[in-house]
């Protein structure tokens, strides 16, 4: 089964650094666009929309090109992205901020297109309670949302890392080592918690769901190339919304979509539809825009620099978690003012939400 993997490593944030000094997407007016993206629900409908003329229609209404790659390395994608192969690149609120932005890339949002409401979970062997996990070894991704919602799990009884012991585990791996008997606490994201939790040892003690709107899935793109570049951001509005709509629509269309995706992402129309179900998706821009320029954005984002600075993952020598500045919507700054390198924008989620794409 092939899985969507949201990683974040040193290994990762070094190439990224290197990379995004060496070489960043030249911002200029240009016609030819290059979209990257990776397995997991709540981006299937980028690969659909290129395979079934979507993002061609919305290229072609503004006159450009746009060519839409899939990776099966999430991280190569971003570090594709950072070092300015690809334009745009869909990827984590956490991901964002560590990767190109720590990398020296001006990145923007163009799209939040959801928040995983559900799909990541800590899950216990043979015990029922999140108290439970003190003491215990604990398997995840190492700095991935894993890591972070452990953080926040264990935060949530007045514990913390130094209460557990986290054993680096790939995600390909996961599913086998919760079946060895020296591992009694997992924490992963679907569809791996969904395969996990049909072991009857296995019992989930807390999800996502229970930090609404923290682990956040976007589509960024090169702040400099939206900037010279707006119909680029415009149509990227545009696919979004025409292809996240048959996410929801009860209709043969709409079934026939959701079952191709599912089917792209290895697991058939219940399972993806299941995987839908613990997202919280924002298809219609509205609720995007309301979302986005929330109170509670700028805070889930204090908590994820916070997080990041904590594990080395904002540079080398960082003095604080102020190094990297995050604009919100309103302008208001998190961090330095002088050293801006991740911006969230509603302008293209209000263009198609006010019907002007």
């Amino acid at each position: 089964m092939q899985t969507f993997s949201k990683i974040v490593s040193t290994t990762a944030l070094a190439v990224s650094l290197m990379l995004g000094l060496a070489s960043v997407a030249e911002a200029e007016q240009k016609s030819d666009f290059k979209v990257a993206w990776s397995i997991y629900v709540g981006w299937m409908p980028w690969g659909y929309a290129a395979d079934h003329g979507i993002v061609k229609k919305w290229a072609d209404k503004y006159g450009i090109k746009i060519e839409v790659t899939q990776f099966n390395d999430y991280v190569e994608s971003m570090n594709q992205y950072t070092a300015g192969a690809f334009d745009a690149v869909t990827l984590t609120n956490m991901d964002g901020l560590s990767i190109p932005a720590a990398g020296g890339v001006d990145t923007t949002a163009v799209i939040v297109g959801d928040f995983s409401n559900g799909n990541d979970a800590v899950i216990l062997k043979d015990k029922a309670s999140l108290a439970d996990l003190k003491g215990q070894n604990v398997n995840l991704v190492e700095f991935s949302v894993s890591h972070y919602l452990l953080a926040r799990a264990l935060e949530s009884i007045k514990l913390t890392e130094r209460d557990v012991k986290v054993v680096n585990t790939s995600d390909a791996d996961m599913v086998a080592a919760y079946k060895t008997p020296d591992v009694t606490a997992v924490v992963t994201w679907n569809p791996l918690v969904s395969t996990i939790l049909e072991d009857p040892s296995a019992k989930k003690v807390f999800d996502s769901s229970q930090v609404p709107g923290e682990i956040i899935d976007l589509m960024v793109a090169n702040s400099g190339v939206l900037k010279d570049n707006p119909n680029f951001g415009k149509a990227l509005a545009g696919i979004w919304y025409e292809t996240a709509a048959l996410l929801r629509a009860d209709t043969a269309e709409g079934k026939a979509a959701r079952e191709a995706m599912g089917s792209a992402s290895g697991t058939d129309l219940a399972g993806f539809e299941a995987q839908l179900a613990a997202t919280k998706l924002f298809d219609k821009p509205a609720d995007a825009v309301a979302f986005t320029a929330s109170s509670s954005l700028q805070k889930t984002m204090d908590l994820v620099r916070n997080f990041l600075f904590e594990k080395g993952l904002l540079g080398n020598g960082a003095p604080s978690a102020d190094v990297i500045g995050i604009e919100m919507p309103d302008g208001k700054v998190l961090g330095d003012t002088g050293n801006v390198k991740l911006r969230f924008t509603e302008a293209y989620m209000k263009a198609a939400a006010d019907g002007s794409l």
